[in-house]
């Protein structure tokens, strides 16, 4: 993701931590355990290899150590983590290297790893998009009957009330998250074709392993999607129609609270260097600037949309740079959203 997010300075405005720790190195690398630990009961459950291997590869695969340095070079050298990931897992592995990674391919590990991540990403930003919400009926109820002028292309045009602003903001945020409920099944999915996407290394029992992974893994199981990439644009897109969303209330707000408007008090906001008599709308900026991310990045992820014949290692490696950080940005703009929400101490025109 961009180094904005994480940079020591800049990190405190576009940083979010709990989002950023769902998208870690360390937390990838704990998703790649329960996905492999998972295979290997699987390879057990259908006869794949001996009954008892299964649950103890599962074990050993969950606690055995795995040098950081090693899998960053292997990762350079392979162009992802996987197979060194797994040599290490075998080096110490004994009789149960076996039941360790067979049949499976790095991107069945990675792309269902990624469901895993995305699946928690879900939950804290519905989580979030209803902070944002409740905070939003909040200020219908206290200031909803006030009036305030409304503004077409950012002319004065009829009176309106606080509450007809405030719906303009909440309804579709609500109607995104139904979306992103609606869309989850579809995103949070088991991903295993083996090599080349047709689980040739399991013969008959290639259905009965991914049934059992998924089930196993809390996850959707379906068509094979190594080369159709389609649902992570989807996600990306609609984690973009939130951002933007949360924009344009970043930049009502804004408006709102130009000297001459006065149509919103905040407190707690941003100073100046040079002129100490300024209060500026920090938050509200930002979700400005956050829509405004995620829109460019979904250019990138269309590009990630062209996979050649079986595999692309180029088009794969791009949703690794783009996706996280869509996700992060999105985190954030909700989280600055609902703390916005909170400065609020006045809306509509003022006696």
């Amino acid at each position: 993701m961009s180094g904005i997010f994480q940079d020591a300075v800049f990190g405190g405005l576009f940083g979010d931590p709990e989002a950023m720790a769902l998208w870690s190195a360390e937390a990838q690398l704990e998703r790649f355990r329960t996905v492999e630990a998972a295979l290997s009961k699987a390879l057990a459950e259908v006869g794949l290899v001996a009954q008892d291997q299964g649950p103890r590869a599962a074990a050993y695969i969950s606690t055995a150590p795995i040098d950081r340095d090693r899998l960053a070079e292997g990762c350079a050298k392979d162009g992802l983590p996987i197979p060194n990931f797994v040599a290490q897992l075998k080096e110490n592995a004994a009789d149960l290297a076996g039941a360790i990674h067979t049949g499976s391919t790095s991107q069945d590990i990675m792309d269902t790893a990624l469901s895993l991540t995305i699946r928690a990403t879900n939950d804290l930003l519905l989580a979030r998009l209803g902070s944002v919400t409740d905070a939003l009926a909040d200020l219908d109820r206290r200031f909803g009957t006030a009036p305030m002028m409304g503004r077409t292309r950012m002319q004065v045009a009829l009176p309106i009330t606080v509450g007809d602003r405030i719906k303009s903001w909440r309804d579709p945020l609500l109607a995104q998250a139904a979306s992103l409920i609606a869309l989850r099944p579809q995103i949070e999915r088991l991903q295993f074709g083996g090599a080349v996407g047709t689980r040739h290394a399991y013969g008959d029992r290639g259905g009965a392993m991914a049934e059992t992974m998924a089930r196993e893994l809390g996850l959707t199981n379906g068509p094979v999607w190594q080369t159709d990439r389609s649902s992570l644009v989807m996600f990306a897109n609609q984690l973009s129609v939130v951002s933007g969303i949360l924009g344009k209330i970043g930049q009502d707000i804004s408006l709102m609270t130009q000297q001459g408007i006065d149509e919103i008090s905040l407190s707690g906001g941003g100073g100046s260097s040079a002129m100490p008599h300024k209060s500026n709308p920090i938050l509200a900026e930002l979700l400005v600037t956050l829509a405004r991310y995620n829109a460019s990045q979904m250019s990138a992820m269309h590009h990630s949309l062209i996979h050649e014949q079986e595999r692309s290692g180029a088009a794969w490696a791009l949703e690794w740079m783009v996706l996280p950080a869509i996700a992060v940005a999105t985190a954030r703009a909700l989280k600055a959203a609902a703390d916005l929400c909170a400065k609020v101490t006045q809306m509509g025109q003022r006696e």
